[in-house]
């Protein structure tokens, strides 16, 4: 299925600036024409990235934030909670940016009676050697996909937290080391929550972004009945990049520079959501760290080595909304937590920096 995000449910940010501050523009320069990161690296990246991202809209046409948000979290090295109601394209999206990458792609259905050993592997008795062989699970592969993740009881949705935080497995005191790149995109539903398991938040906090895709207006629908009715797309992708160049990618993208200043703006805009009185439990520290990766990739994708303040902007809904745990009362006054990270967003004054090459360097 395809749709267009609507804003007023994808919890999409603009990168609109605070009131009364202006961008931040290092030097002089514009965000939108920074430093090339280099000029083969460069191109490179935005090569891949652009075959990767034409793969997957046409699956899922319409939908090119929902497409830059997967994007950067691939670059950011994390993983992805694709969170909407039944027939949106959830799992097309994730099956789409699977299939695009050339590496091995894994799915797990998440259900009641799913075992974490059916997840992880298990060790099982050899009587020709006299010895145990461990076998592997689905979660060994580079891409791994899994569908209506809170349809599994939290003792297999534990199995997950190893994997997503240390990109290994330990089963029966031996640790396995999973493959590299490594990335889990989920999927689940947020409306039938008739025999689910909400995921916790030391779960949630785990995923580097969520998004949501939102019905389709009229215009992306029709298109998609003309284009889709009689033909799965998904069965023609072919992949545009495999394993060995989204790895160095990744090391351009970790090379991304981000001045003093603008990592302390991270830690501020982070560290403000432990205070809105809306908040019963604010964003960790594990998420300053995930914002600082995606604004990295974020920079890269727009062509730049240094990050700038429109790069948070443009990953913190993402990032930062799902992390949040509201009261009661904010619940009450309909308040969401992408409301709460916008006007984060706007109370948090914006650095007004140097250009980059004149700053030290990590």
């Amino acid at each position: 299925m395809t749709s267009r995000t609507q804003p007023a449910s994808s919890g999409e940010y603009t990168g609109e600036q605070a009131p009364g501050q202006a961008p931040y523009h290092p030097g002089g320069a514009s965000p939108a024409h920074g430093l090339p990161i280099s000029h083969n690296g460069h191109g490179e990246l935005h090569e891949t990235m652009r075959r990767i991202a034409a793969n997957v809209e046409r699956v899922l046409v319409g939908k090119p934030e929902v497409v830059r948000v997967a994007l950067v979290t691939l670059l950011a090295e994390g993983h992805l909670l694709v969170e909407d109601v039944p027939g949106v394209g959830k799992t097309s999206l994730a099956k789409a940016l699977a299939r695009s990458i050339d590496c091995t792609v894994s799915r797990i259905q998440f259900t009641p009676d799913l075992l974490p050993s059916d997840v992880t592997g298990v060790s099982i008795y050899n009587r020709q050697t006299g010895g145990f062989e461990f076998r592997p699970g689905p979660v060994f592969a580079n891409i791994v996909v899994g569908d209506e993740i809170n349809r599994a009881s939290p003792k297999t949705q534990s199995a997950l937290l190893e994997c997503m935080e240390e990109k290994q497995v330990t089963v029966d005191t031996t640790t396995y080391r999973l493959d590299d790149p490594f990335m889990v995109i989920a999927t689940q539903n947020p409306i039938e929550m008739e025999g689910t398991y909400a995921l916790p938040e030391a779960q949630r906090d785990r995923f580097t972004a969520r998004v949501s895709i939102g019905y389709p207006d009229q215009q992306a629908e029709l298109a998609m009945v003309d284009e889709h009715s009689g033909h799965d797309p998904l069965a023609d992708l072919q992949p545009v990049s495999d394993a060995a160049t989204l790895h160095r990618l990744i090391q351009q993208v970790r090379g991304v520079h981000i001045a003093p200043d603008v990592r302390k703006y991270a830690v501020d805009l982070v560290a403000a959501t432990r205070q809105v009185p809306e908040i019963r439990l604010g964003a960790s520290p594990r998420a300053t760290l995930q914002l600082v990766r995606s604004a990295r990739a974020q920079a890269a994708l727009s062509g730049r080595d240094f990050v700038v303040p429109d790069d948070l902007h443009a990953v913190a809904v993402p990032v930062l909304a799902h992390r949040l745990v509201l009261t009661t009362e904010a619940h009450a006054a309909r308040r969401s937590a992408t409301d709460v990270v916008r006007a984060v967003l706007h109370r948090v004054p914006v650095p007004q920096g140097g250009h980059p090459q004149t700053a030290g360097r990590r």
